[in-house]
């Protein structure tokens, strides 16, 4: 049944239509070309490339993924028709995650995402917000220097600068976000856990019928633990943010805000136009910490 399936489909798909899709090479039923990735998948991606041009056409178990090796292809795909291409494929795991794709990165592309945008790149992210945090930048800065100067001066002969850097990205944002460094032990393995969860291969993603793997595997309940964890921690920097301008009854001079604080102020708007609820504000402040550390 699902070879005739297969062959049924091909055969009733117009032949123009076929014709004027990108080079392919040749696919399974049910996996599609899943099999050609290997371990990995950027040297698999390059040599089929090489055999099937800058732009093919794979199919990974249901969904067709259009392959750009080329700068002429990805400009085309990236800027020339960039609207085509806005939205990501729904993928469970990462929903989860993301408070079921509230934030910039999975949304979906439309009136929320431009919103949201919106307030990213206006209010957070805006030149003024930016030199604000500068004198910040600067004292996480001096603490690495100090701590390569203390280490160069001991018995240690080699200085690890790809942890001091990652300290150092750790503290910048963390205080820009959040108000405050949060470097302890539960918070780097909530985030190692965050970060090896969306990298996973979800088989329901691509063959939806096979959903039942993801379940197996624990990928989905390993997912909803870790989204659980990362929410407690998010109520409790919002909560107490809530419970210091409730103290100073408002008052924080706006260049000593954080980026919880500016979401806050907007969420607390009467007349504003865009309604900021409490899960969007922390997908908002996760896909910050996230995509920066």
């Amino acid at each position: 049944m699902l070879v005739i399936a297969f062959l049924s489909k091909w055969y009733f798909t117009p032949s123009k239509a076929r014709k004027n899709l990108p080079p392919s090479p040749s696919k399974l039923p049910i996996i599609g070309n899943l099999h050609q990735l290997g371990s990995s998948p950027h040297r698999s991606l390059h040599a089929l490339a090489k055999k099937h041009g800058p732009l093919m056409l794979l199919h990974f178990g249901r969904v067709p993924v259009v392959v750009a090796s080329s700068a002429d292809a990805s400009r085309e795909i990236m800027k020339t028709h960039d609207l085509i291409f806005a939205n990501r494929s729904k993928s469970s795991v990462p929903s989860i995650l993301s408070y079921n794709a509230r934030d910039i990165a999975f949304s979906d592309y439309g009136e929320y995402w431009r919103q949201i945008k919106s307030i990213a790149v206006l209010q957070l992210l805006s030149h003024k917000r930016v030199q604000s945090f500068r004198r910040m930048r600067e004292e996480e800065t001096d603490l690495i220097i100090e701590k390569i100067r203390e280490i160069s001066c001991s018995s240690s002969p080699v200085v690890n600068l790809s942890m001091l850097l990652m300290s150092l990205t750790n503290g910048v944002i963390c205080r820009a976000a959040l108000g405050r460094k949060h470097d302890g032990e539960k918070f780097k393995e909530l985030f190692a856990n965050f970060i090896e969860l969306l990298g996973v291969f979800s088989v329901g993603d691509y063959i939806p019928w096979m959903s039942w793997v993801d379940h197996l595997n624990g990928y989905d309940a390993r997912a909803v633990k870790i989204a659980a964890e990362f929410d407690v921690f998010l109520e409790g920097v919002i909560e107490e943010h809530v419970e210091r301008k409730r103290q100073t009854s408002g008052g924080d001079d706006d260049e000593n805000k954080d980026f919880v604080d500016i979401l806050l102020d907007i969420q607390n708007e009467k007349d504003a136009d865009f309604v900021l609820d409490r899960d969007t504000v922390k997908a908002l402040i996760l896909v910050i910490i996230v995509s920066n550390l």
